[in-house]
């Protein structure tokens, strides 16, 4: 059975390969391809695009690998894919495509081309759904005030990010009318899916986590760094970093050594004028919020993270928290979970279908930041209940992601489809 993925970024063996370095996000699909290459009878091929001249090819520990060449933004629709994908499909020979992602356009390029075949798509983000609430709950002169030089010459103000992500959710649309199968990871993006439509099957499945995260030891209250927060991304507001130092403000006064650490580059950063010109909006928002809350020295930025780094942070964190505006699956609540640690996450999309309330992590309305302070509070001030969190989330977590069910489900589902 030859099975062709279509992914939005590249897979990190084949990143390595080309010179570069491993990316830092969808490290789950790099473990699932592992799983899926290594099953009986499957013959496992992945493509994407990059910025390029030529098709390229490779065979990397028995998976076949395909870059497509594209110039520009990959949120435009590239006409100039179609005969690449024709030329991929006649020489592989796919049973099945399966794509994982709707948020780009070169899925729909081979949708286009090679309309014969068989297809399933994953969802991962609802764009056109996050659109709606990518401001985040940042007013119009928030926004409008801390526009930067950087944004004004790159046209990406948080205005523009959110006109980017509506027009990539009338790309995500378009997938809805033209495969075979869809699968969804929670309750909600299957609400969504059967809005756009009612006729294609649609399933509910987990995602298999990194490999490294079921291989690691479990949290630990008393090796944990006390009055800690981790945050796993801040780069824009959908990921809720504003919230998070609102709640702290609250707090500084009976924690003055509390500390939010968080994963990825420091959006603040105005040390040369290199940075200053670099500045986002975002960053001179959350600048400036830090500033006025006095939260100088109670947050760090740790820059971009590899799987170890990721899984030190979180064991060294008192709690992890999701503060989004809005999330599907959240892959960062399922790994502080597995790993046991002590969960907060903003009541938004299908994060409720990772977390019941006070028995293996703790929910708030986005907007109640005073209401996430005293989550934050009860987990600080409650060892016993923060171990009770922490036994309970690894049980929740093993379970929803255990690697021999989710795999089994997928490749029962191949099978149905490709009619093998």
């Amino acid at each position: 059975m030859n099975i062709l993925w279509i992914t939005n970024i590249i897979l990190p063996d084949m990143a390595e390969k080309l010179g570069g370095s491993r990316p830092v996000t969808g490290g789950w699909m790099h473990n699932l391809s592992k799983l899926v290459a290594k099953s009986e009878n499957v013959h496992l091929a992945a493509a994407a695009v990059y910025q390029g001249d030529e098709l390229q090819k490779e065979t990397i520990d028995g998976i076949t690998y395909y870059l497509l060449p594209i110039k520009g933004s990959n949120i435009k629709y590239h006409s100039e894919l179609e005969p690449l994908w024709q030329e991929v499909c006649k020489e592989f020979k796919p049973d099945l495509i399966h794509i994982h992602g709707t948020e780009f356009a070169h899925g729909l390029a081979c949708l286009k081309a090679c309309s014969e075949y068989k297809y399933i798509v994953s969802m991962q983000g609802i764009t056109n759904v996050i659109a709606r609430y990518y401001t985040a709950g940042m007013s119009f002169w928030d926004i409008i005030r801390n526009i930067t030089f950087r944004d004004l010459v790159r046209f990406d103000t948080i205005f523009h990010g959110q006109r980017k992500m509506r027009q990539r959710g009338e790309i995500e649309k378009q997938y809805a009318f033209n495969v075979n199968y869809f699968i969804c990871t929670t309750f909600w993006d299957y609400c969504h899916f059967k809005t756009w439509n009612q006729q294609i099957p649609v399933d509910i499945s987990k995602r298999i986590l990194r490999q490294s995260f079921y291989n690691s030891n479990k949290w630990n209250f008393n090796k944990c760094s006390k009055h800690s927060i981790f945050l796993s991304q801040a780069s824009y507001p959908v990921k809720g970093l504003h919230q998070v130092l609102k709640a702290v403000k609250l707090l500084k006064n009976d924690y003055p050594a509390l500390i939010i650490r968080v994963a990825g580059a420091d959006i603040t950063k105005t040390v040369t004028l290199k940075d200053k010109i670099r500045l986002s909006g975002y960053g001179k928002y959350i600048n400036g919020l830090i500033k006025r809350f006095g939260l100088e020295k109670n947050i760090e930025f740790l820059g971009p993270l590899g799987e170890k780094d990721m899984i030190s942070e979180y064991l060294r964190a008192h709690v992890f928290i999701s503060p989004s505006s809005i999330e599907n699956e959240s892959n960062s609540v399922a790994e502080a979970q597995i790993l046991g640690v002590p969960c907060i996450a903003s009541y938004v999309g299908g994060v409720p279908d990772s977390i019941s309330e006070g028995v293996d992590g703790l929910l708030y309305r986005f907007e109640e930041v005073e209401m996430l302070a005293e989550n934050i509070r009860k987990i600080f001030e409650n060892r016993s209940f923060a171990q009770t969190l922490s036994a309970n989330s690894v049980k929740t977590a093993e379970k929803r992601h255990d690697p021999e069910t989710n795999l089994n489900k997928l490749l029962n589902t191949y099978i149905e489809l490709s009619g093998l």
